[in-house]
């Protein structure tokens, strides 16, 4: 499995940043996870890393302030040189949603909640851990 040098959690909800941080936290691909309630957040503190650190995003569609998709359009706009992996990690089960997440090439991968090992076992074998 891939390690990454950082993992963004950026979800609006408190309780799933921290279930999926120890979920992470166990298999051991980053010793360093930082979760973000807000996506302008997770976008300014892009400016503390340098392009080649690798970073895996875990990105919620449906956040007040900046939804998952203004999240990737300004990410797009200010950080589109870099090569991050982001993962869309969505209640949704909305069809249209993963359609769209697909004309985002900077999507690696989409999955609904809860995050489980299971479902991290499923990107990994794809390719994308």
């Amino acid at each position: 499995m891939t390690h990454f040098d950082t993992i963004f959690l950026v979800d609006d909800d408190p309780i799933n940043n921290l279930i999926n941080k120890r979920l992470l936290g166990k298999i051991g691909i980053s010793e360093n996870i930082v979760e973000f309630l807000e996506g302008e957040e997770a976008l300014d503190k892009l400016n503390d890393f340098e392009p080649q650190h690798s970073l895996l995003i875990f990105l919620d569609i449906n956040m007040p302030v900046l939804n998952g998709w203004e999240f990737l359009d300004k990410y797009l706009e200010l950080y589109g040189h870099r090569s991050d992996k982001i993962v869309i990690l969505s209640s949704s089960i909305d069809y249209q949603d993963r359609f769209k997440a697909q004309g985002y090439e900077i999507v690696s991968g989409f999955l609904e909640k809860p995050l489980t090992l299971g479902k991290i076992e499923e990107i990994r074998n794809q390719g994308i851990l």
